[in-house]
């Protein structure tokens, strides 16, 4: 997954997305109105991104600026120190901006970690087991009509092979 409607930074006048792109609000910066939107306080922010970053590869980076990548700015920002930390643990773009896009989530609120109602909606009616239900609905951004029509088509192509 691509991040294709990433914001501009938050100093840039983006959206709380932003959020995700911003290093600890240590001074007087926009930062602190995109916290006020989001209604987190700049230490619930950092608690946020600290947590966040202990569970996923963006705590690595201690070279950067704020010694893990959860606090690197976006890739359309040129930074060769954030860009050497990134080949240094083999990371792309890519799954840099999906961690990055998921940090939002989490930041303002809009998080799309797989519930467990939708998990076990798929496993009922499809009679698959619950890692199975769980990737099909991060493969989908945790869209469940998107991931029955996909769990739809892969029962349908199973039939026709048993045919």
């Amino acid at each position: 997954m691509v991040w294709n409607d990433a914001p501009s930074h938050v100093c840039r006048g983006g959206d709380s997305r932003a959020l995700a792109f911003c290093c600890p609000p240590l001074k007087p910066c926009p930062i602190l109105n995109a916290l006020n939107d989001v209604k987190l306080s700049p230490q619930e922010y950092i608690e946020i991104k600290n947590d966040f970053s202990k569970k996923t590869k963006l705590g690595k980076g201690t070279e950067t600026c704020f010694r893990s990548l959860v606090w690197c700015c976006k890739t359309s920002k040129p930074c060769s120190i954030r860009d050497m930390a990134l080949k240094s643990i083999n990371m792309s773009v890519n799954e840099y901006l999906t961690l990055k896009k998921h940090l939002a989530e989490l930041l303002t609120g809009n998080d799309i970690e797989n519930s467990e109602d939708n998990i076990n909606v798929l496993v009922d009616v499809f009679s698959i087991n619950k890692d199975e239900a769980i990737k099909v609905l991060y493969d989908c951004d945790n869209d469940l009509r998107m991931a029955m029509k996909i769990l739809r088509v892969k029962a349908l192509e199973k039939s026709v092979q048993s045919f």
